[in-house]
This record gives C-alpha cells, structure tokens and sequence, in this order.
C-alpha cells in the first residue's frame, strides 16, 4: 500500500529566512508529520542551487521532503506593486498537483486546484472581514480596495474545500453563517508551537541571561525587555508600540523589535523623532532559535495588531514563561488570564503603554508557570498528532473503499 501523499502550497522558502506565523506552522507540520505520509511542498525558491520548476528532494528539520519551486522570490518580507500570492496563484496555472491531501494557507492559489481531485483543505489564519475592514493602510492587502470581488471569489473557490480550519472562533462562527451547507466542513483548530525550541528557563538561568543581553547592548543590568517579534507590516502596527514606548515612564525599560518589512524605514524614524534610540533596538529577522533565547529571557512580549488569527508568536512567548500584552483583536484575548497577560482595551500608546506598565511593575503577579500552563495545550506534538491522525483514518477508508 502507498503512503498517503500531502502537498502544502504556500510562496515561500523554508530554508531562508523568513518571518511570518504561516511560515512557522508549515515548518511545524513538516517536522511532526509521521513517517506514514510522504510529504511535499510547493513553494519558491531564492538559491540558484534550486531549480525553479522541478521537483527535488530535501531535508527540513530533519524530515525528508519533496520541494517544488515555482518561481524566484528573493525577499517575501516586502510587498512588491504585484501581490505575491497572486504571482504564486498565476504560477500554479498548468500544473496538476493533485494528491491525496492538499493544504492551501491562501485561498487564492485555489483556483488552480478546482479541478484536482483529493482531500483539499483551507488554512484561515485571519478574520478577512475584520482585515479587509481595518482602519488604517488601505494597501495593507489588496483586497481592502475591493471586498466585493474578494467575497465573489470566496464563495466561487471556498466549496471545493473537504474542510476549512481556521485558528480564530470568530472567524470559524463567521464562516458557517455565510455557507451554511458547509457548516460541518469548517473548523476551530488549535495554532501550535514547537515545543522542543520554545520552553521557560529556571529564574536564575533566565536573570543570569537577561542580565548578559543587557550587557551586550551596553544598558543597565537592570534593564527590563519588552519584546516585538514579526513582519514589519500595518496588520502588526509597530509604529503605535514606538509611541507606546515614547508613553510607557518606566526607566531601564528596553524594547527589542525583532523582524523586517515595508515599515522598517518608517519606525526607524519614528525611533528618531521620539528620542527613543537608546530605548529601541531593531535586531531585523532572526533565526527561530535566537527568537526562543529573546522570548526566555524577555520581562513582557507585546502584540499590538490590528487583526489577527491566533498568532503563533504568541503561543511561543507564553511556552517560554513570558506574559503577554495584547491589543483586542483575534483569538489572543480568549487565550489569556489575568495571571499570563494583560488585554489592552483602547487602540492608543497610552493604553498599551498602561498595560506594559502591569507586567514591568508587578511581574510577580504573572508567574512563569501561569504562562506556561496556557500555552501547554497548544504543543505541536500533541496537535499535529491529532491532525494527522484524522488524516491517515480518512484515506485508509477511502483507499480501502476503491479497493471493495
């Protein structure tokens, strides 16, 4: 009997790096993927060693693959004039890609696939309707200057789908209303995190490091971090944590902005024009092992969306034992109590500066082991375990049905 196949389409690379919880999810589902399922994923390439438009096989985090890239793509952090889901759509036009499983992490890519025939499903990492109707960049997506078409193109593409999970209750509740014959297809599931590279140090470990980083940055060995991690992107809003920082009058308190993108320029000058050099520092991307080091050792980590899923990030920060501060958007409010985090209720620097102040003043009241606790059910291992279990129980009975 063959193994069963799942192809993931999504236009990146995973062995460059790259920012983004999608990215990081389909890492996560490579790795635990059981060595029952041959894996392959279709993607783009950025390494001339890597022949656009033929399959090759290759290794991630130590699990073999095969790798289709359809085209070059040098950065993904930055948007170009032309989206890059909709180049990576065109590009997927005369192929058949057609397996047991398919993963689309876009719905736009799906055209390509109406005719393949398996097990499709669709990934829905953010409420569209919340993200098409945010205030703020209208270029933050395209489909923001045309929601209409978008709806049009949903509802054409979203029925070929044997399910659509999607990391945001809302999101799931939202999308039963609209299809209501598809109600049992669409559903809640678990983001998860890598629980073998993001895990809490003792106290002493974590102040000993803390202590160390401060020093490398030439600050105070008193110096508290509150940490950023993601694309550079309106959706993430960091220019209104630059603000908040400008807000937050607590000394020996440092921000860290680890990632990339179109606003690195724009937040830089806003460092600038605040004053706030010696208050931020801007790391760009990093690999996901100096991420987990940040996470452990941070005081606070700060999400200061406008929408969101459930961002992995998120997961990462309270696994490592540190408390969160969070805007109300997407599923993070759900997720946290009053002992791992602080929800901010009012879109302003003063706000989230307010709420920043709770954890730096009184972080005995968000002990590691709360942080920790809510994160544990979110472990990849457990997770994808159930995932693909799912999966492996569906195809054999559809393999041994055609056998019947």
């Amino acid at each position: 009997m063959h193994k069963p196949v799942l192809t993931i389409f999504y236009q990146f690379n995973p062995w460059y790096s790259t920012i983004g919880g999608i990215q990081t999810l389909i890492n996560t589902f490579i790795k635990y993927a059981p060595n029952e399922f041959e894996v392959r994923l279709v993607g783009t390439g950025s390494d001339r060693t890597q022949k656009v438009g033929k399959w090759q096989e290759a290794e991630l985090a130590g699990r073999e693959i095969s790798f289709f890239p359809l085209f070059t793509l040098e950065n993904d952090n930055f948007r170009s004039l032309i989206p890059t889901t909709l180049k990576y759509a065109a590009a997927l036009v005369g192929h058949s890609f057609a397996s047991d499983f398919m993963h689309f992490h876009r719905l736009e890519p799906s055209l390509a696939a109406l005719n393949w025939q398996g097990e499709k499903t669709l990934f829905i990492h953010n409420d569209i309707q919340t993200q098409i109707k945010a205030a703020g960049d209208k270029n933050a997506i395209l489909w923001r200057r045309f929601p209409a078409a978008y709806f049009a193109l949903e509802s054409l593409l979203v029925r070929q789908f044997s399910q659509v999970f999607s990391c945001n209750t809302d999101s799931a509740q939202l999308y039963r209303q609209r299809y209501p014959s598809m109600g049992d297809r669409v559903k809640y599931i678990k983001n998860s995190f890598d629980n073998e590279i993001f895990y809490p140090l003792s106290r002493t470990e974590r102040e000993a490091q803390r202590h160390e980083l401060a020093k490398r940055l030439g600050l105070s060995e008193e110096t508290r971090f509150i940490l950023f991690a993601g694309r550079l992107h309106p959706q993430k809003d960091p220019i209104l944590l630059v603000r908040a920082i400008a807000a937050l009058n607590e000394p020996h308190t440092h921000l860290l902005i680890a990632g990339d993108g179109e606003l690195a320029a724009d937040i830089r000058t806003e460092i600038a024009q605040l004053g706030l050099s010696n208050r931020v520092t801007m790391l760009g991307a990093l690999p996901i092992e100096d991420l987990a080091q940040l996470h452990r050792i941070s005081n606070v980590f700060v999400l200061s969306s406008a929408y969101e899923g459930l961002p992995l990030v998120v997961l990462e920060a309270l696994a490592s034992g540190t408390p969160v501060v969070t805007t109300r958007c997407g599923e993070t409010p759900k997720l946290l109590a009053t002992d791992n985090g602080v929800v901010c209720e009012v879109r302003s620097p003063e706000c989230l500066a307010d709420s920043l102040q709770q954890i730096i003043l009184h972080p005995e009241n968000y002990p590691s082991t709360s942080c920790v606790r809510a994160a544990q059910p979110y472990a990849a291992r457990t997770v994808m375990r159930d995932v693909y279990s799912g999966m492996f129980t569906r195809w054999e009975k559809r393999t041994l049905s055609i056998a019947s």
